[in-house]
């Protein structure tokens, strides 16, 4: 077994990860720093509010993200940032939510959520869930439409956005009219080790993902619960009637195969909206590839019209 398999050598990686990753976040610019991706993207203004969101696990903060004035009781879209569930990276999703919000015209609820090691799994979707649904439950007085419901993230946010539309398709509620899976990790249970990139030297490595995986899940039996794990092949439900998805992978990314994976299994109950696959690029290309990511984010914002249009 590797050292980095073992929880308490991941606890130290993980937390000497999120030490780093606050540094940078506090740097006046550069790669990682806030202010960087308060800078991306300046013709979509940042107009926001920040939420305290009441949990079973903890308090979440989150970031409003409000589409022009003139929208009223816009749809709510519920964004979870990415990190490896271990490194809260919520503003670097600014970019993201100011692009949604006003191409989409969208309320974007983007969340602080709780990570591991030091609230390991079940909390993390469990308490994205309770947000989730605190969003719908409180939409009139938050100035929102909760009947038009939708939930996305990227990388780790994807798997939790994952993981929210099954509880919420397990517990009756609420209603998500679309989830969107931005190459996200679906598969723990297969070790990183064992899984393939299509370049030699990917961005996310098998000792980030060993670090990753065991500070999120450290009993590698748990790793096949569906809400860790819903495309690996144990995972044998029938999710017809599951929320709706767009499921976007990367072509280079190690977590390529196994969103594919889980966008044919949601195809065949009739639940895949779009599966589509960024040529070119690797794991988390979007924080740098600006003309990349405008193109991805306009195919979110779409598919986010659509809910909206529909739901007129």
């Amino acid at each position: 077994m590797s050292l980095l398999a073992r929880p308490s050598i991941a606890a130290l990686g993980a937390k000497t990860l999120q030490r780093l990753t606050l540094l940078a976040s506090r740097r006046p610019s550069g790669p990682g720093s806030d202010a960087a991706s308060h800078a991306r993207f300046p013709e979509y203004p940042r107009r926001v509010r920040e939420l305290t969101v009441p949990t079973s696990v903890a308090p979440a903060r989150a970031t409003v993200y409000l589409p022009a004035a003139e929208v009223t009781a816009p749809p709510v879209h519920v964004n979870f940032h990415g990190g490896g569930y271990v490194m809260s990276l919520t503003e670097l999703d600014d970019p993201l939510c100011r692009f949604l919000a006003a191409e989409a015209g969208v309320a974007v609820v983007n969340v602080d959520y709780a990570v591991a090691p030091q609230h390991p799994f079940p909390a993390p979707p469990r308490q994205a869930y309770e947000v989730v649904r605190w969003v719908a439950e409180h939409a009139a007085e938050q100035g929102w439409d909760g009947s038009r419901l939708t939930v996305g993230g990227q990388s780790a946010g994807g798997g939790l956005a994952a993981a929210v539309a099954r509880q919420a398709w397990e517990e009756g509620g609420p209603s998500i009219a679309l989830q969107v899976l931005h190459y996200p990790p679906l598969d723990l249970v297969t070790s990183a080790a064992d899984k393939r990139a299509a370049i030699a030297k990917p961005m996310l490595r098998p000792w980030m993902a060993e670090v990753f995986d065991t500070a999120y899940v450290p009993e590698p039996k748990r790793r096949a619960d569906p809400l860790v794990s819903p495309a690996h092949p144990s995972d044998t439900a029938d999710l017809t009637g599951i929320a709706p998805a767009v499921v976007i992978t990367a072509e280079y990314d190690l977590l390529r195969a196994e969103g594919e994976r889980y966008a044919s299994r949601l195809e065949a109950v009739g639940a895949l909206v779009e599966h589509h696959e960024v040529g070119g690029v690797d794991h988390g290309y979007d924080g740098k590839d600006d003309v990349k990511a405008r193109e991805v984010y306009a195919l979110v914002a779409h598919h986010l019209r659509a809910v909206r249009e529909k739901g007129a």
